[in-house]
């Protein structure tokens, strides 16, 4: 019962059923009902807006939460008039209402409503924090906020030891942390202790004023690298700021200015091995030949699978997303120095598993090497929203789970800014930048890039597909070889290059026009149709990739299946493309040209290879995937062509997609040189009669050749 002349009485809180004793006065403007509202409104206003963020969603989850606490408490005061009853539940019918409205603006609302969860840390710091300012009396439960941080589960069923990773744990079995440069963690007691940040800063890249968000670099002493390939300028700067002692990036540049070799060359000046990699599938082995470029001092491994063929000593291991789940375990427990996460808007869902999975190994490794380096690579850090940026942010210690870590804290407070205060936003916005995020355009750079550049992408081809595909080259090896046998042994006196050359060109005049040779298996014109089939998924997701990072992109193909299965794949991932192929009337044919050239919504043009190889013109795009390799470098180059032309105001990058391990890697190669030998041939050079026979047959002696060469 109440004291006598007491103006408030106690009162009961409805969380988990619990009785909870607060004060609170009952005036228009005081208690909680008005803080509530005050909430909602901004809530509201929020979802007028656009989609409400993280950050607004915890607000309404906890203001959800108070409504039923509230409304609950109000049923069961014995102290208060039915009148006042009666109106304080009108009071919170009002803000029933505007929350229902917001709701019905944006759905994903509505789960909230009605969750009851329990509240994780950051709601319950929330929802103490609304208390307060109400000015409510907090009950003991009411001041305890668990603020443990969650446990990322690993299912063990799932996790693999592969033997050589064995190997390498009994040959160190003492894999201590280096604590040496470990500091406690401070405690916040700054001015902005008792601040809520994390929303205000996503804010700050909304409000906070534009320009480039790159943090500044020091200029460049040296281009030069350890595998003799000379950088760019721009590449140089990021790598001496690495060389200088910052250790966390998140490098934004755009595709096409080296972010590979920039992070590789980061690792290498700070001395970060081992490195651990993570990367989507589809780029996986670019990444092995990369480090063979740019580090060829480094040995790196390629994690398949369950990861049976790995190397555990190696400097680098590189896996993919995919596999990452089976791999947790004993990736953690590796002693890495540091790690690079590519495409890293791949994490910014923090409930998925490769999210998670992610997250887990960079917590282990910041706790064992606290100047381990951490880069997180993409040229779309913001998929949706600004909010995208949280698991990246976490991913590079930024920020935890509910406010920014020391380094940034420090920052922020250097700035003698609060949230409250005008001009907070912008020097927020600048402390997050200095932290480590890099980008750069082709624009900012041109300069650096040369004009027109062709940039291989190897990938494996998975499964049965692949496996079939390399049986198949093996068995047109064998096939050479047996014909190569034959012939020897009718001329054995015969020289062994001509003997190989003989032989390629007996295949390919059996080849052309018929669907195998000898009807005993795949000719090189199946074998390429069916690795270019082959290569048509990961290309198209390649090109998702790329055109969500820079906008529009020209992707070639040479069959019409390749360019089907594109076009599916690009719808599937929402993206508007516009066909050019060789069945196409004059008008249609422009119609779509200008729908590229025009339309803003329009992400890709799928060509044909032959049909839009001459007399068009996409120079609205400066990127180019050939999913297919052409037989001739001409043919290539038109392709290309129509991207830059006179016109053209950037640097043109055209991606090349090869199916590592295949035959698709000669080609490339042999396309190449031929580029070469036709710009000889321009400038008036003497030309090697041999070297001017066809792809197709050059390819064939490249295989018997080998094969010969193998067999001793």
């Amino acid at each position: 019962m109440a004291q006598s002349g007491q103006k408030q009485s106690p009162r009961t809180s409805g969380r988990r059923g619990g009785q909870q004793q607060r004060r609170r006065a009952h005036a228009d403007e005081a208690g909680l009902i008005p803080v509530l509202a005050r909430t909602v409104r901004a809530i509201e206003n929020a979802a007028e807006r656009g989609k409400v963020n993280a950050g607004g969603r915890t607000r309404y989850r906890v203001v959800a939460v108070l409504v039923r606490e509230e409304r609950a408490r109000i049923k069961a005061d014995t102290a208060i008039s039915e009148g006042e009853r009666v109106k304080e539940l009108t009071r919170l019918d009002g803000i029933a209402t505007i929350m229902a409205k917001t709701a019905s603006r944006d759905t994903s609302l509505i789960a909230l409503l009605t969750d009851t969860a329990p509240l994780n840390a950051a709601q319950q710091e929330l929802r103490r924090s609304l208390l307060i300012d109400a000015g409510t009396e907090l009950s003991p439960d009411d001041l305890i906020v668990v603020t443990e941080a969650p446990v990322v589960t690993i299912e063990q069923e799932k996790q693999v030891v592969p033997q050589s990773v064995r190997q390498y744990q009994m040959s160190n079995p003492f894999l201590a942390p280096d604590f040496s440069l470990a500091t406690p963690k401070p405690q916040m007691t700054g001015r902005l202790a008792n601040w809520e940040l994390i929303d205000p800063l996503f804010r700050s890249f909304e409000v906070g004023g534009g320009g480039a968000a790159s943090m500044s670099l020091p200029e460049a002493h040296s281009l030069a690298t350890p595998g003799g390939t000379e950088l760019m300028r721009h590449q140089a700067r990021f790598i001496e700021s690495a060389r200088d002692g910052h250790r966390t990036y998140l490098l934004a540049d755009e595709p096409g200015l080296g972010k590979t070799a920039q992070a590789l060359l980061a690792a290498s000046v700070t001395a970060s091995y081992p490195l651990l990699v993570v990367v989507p599938n589809v780029v996986k082995m670019n990444w092995a030949r990369e480090v063979q470029k740019w580090t060829p001092q480094r040995t790196v491994t390629v994690v398949q699978g369950d990861g049976q063929n790995i190397d555990a000593f190696a400097d680098i291991v590189v896996v993919n997303y995919e596999v990452l789940d089976r791999h947790v375990a004993w990736l953690s427990r590796r002693g890495f120095k540091g790690m690079i996460v590519d495409e890293a808007h791949f994490i910014k869902n923090r409930d998925s598993q490769r999210s998670k999975n992610v997250q887990a190994l960079s917590a282990s490794i910041r706790a064992a090497q606290p100047k381990a380096l951490f880069i997180a690579l993409t040229g779309t850090p913001l998929i949706n929203q600004i909010e995208d940026f949280r698991m990246i942010w976490q991913y590079l210690g930024w920020i935890d789970e509910k406010k920014p870590t020391s380094g940034l804290m420090k920052k922020l407070e250097d700035t003698e800014l609060s949230p409250g205060d005008q001009g907070f936003f912008s020097a927020a916005r600048e402390a997050v930048v200095e932290m480590g995020i890099v980008r750069r355009k082709k624009e900012d750079v041109a300069a650096d890039i040369p004009a027109r550049r062709v940039a291989d992408i190897p990938v494996e081809l998975d499964g049965e597909e692949g496996r079939s595909i390399r049986a198949a080259e093996q068995a047109l090896v064998a096939r050479l070889l047996a014909r190569f046998d034959r012939i020897r042994q009718a001329k054995p006196d015969a020289d062994e290059a001509d003997l190989i050359r003989l032989v390629a060109h007996a295949e390919l005049e059996e080849s052309r026009g018929a669907s195998s040779s000898e009807g005993t298996g795949d000719n090189v014109f199946t074998m390429v149709r069916r690795i270019g089939q082959a290569k048509a998924t990961p290309a198209a997701d390649y090109t998702v990739n790329l055109a969500r990072n820079v906008g529009k992109v020209v992707f070639f193909a040479k069959h019409i299946d390749v360019m089907d299965a594109a076009e599916k794949h690009f719808a599937a991932a929402g993206l508007r493309t516009i066909s050019i192929r060789g069945d196409q009337t004059a008008t249609a044919r422009q119609a779509q040209i200008d729908a590229f050239t025009n339309d803003p919504d329009v992400a890709i043009a799928v060509c044909s290879l032959t049909a839009a190889g001459v007399g068009v013109n996409l120079q609205v795009a400066s990127n180019v995937v050939l999913a297919e390799l052409s037989w001739t470098s001409a043919e290539q180059t038109q392709a290309i062509d129509r991207v830059h032309r006179i016109g053209q105001s950037l640097p043109v990058t055209a991606w090349r997609i090869i199916a590592a391990q295949t035959l698709d890697g000669r080609i490339a190669e042999l396309i190449d040189s031929k580029a070469g030998l036709a710009a000889r041939a321009l400038d008036g050079a003497e030309i090697d009669e041999q070297a001017g026979g066809s792809v197709q047959q050059d390819a064939l002696v490249a295989l018997l050749t080998d094969a010969v060469a193998a067999r001793g």
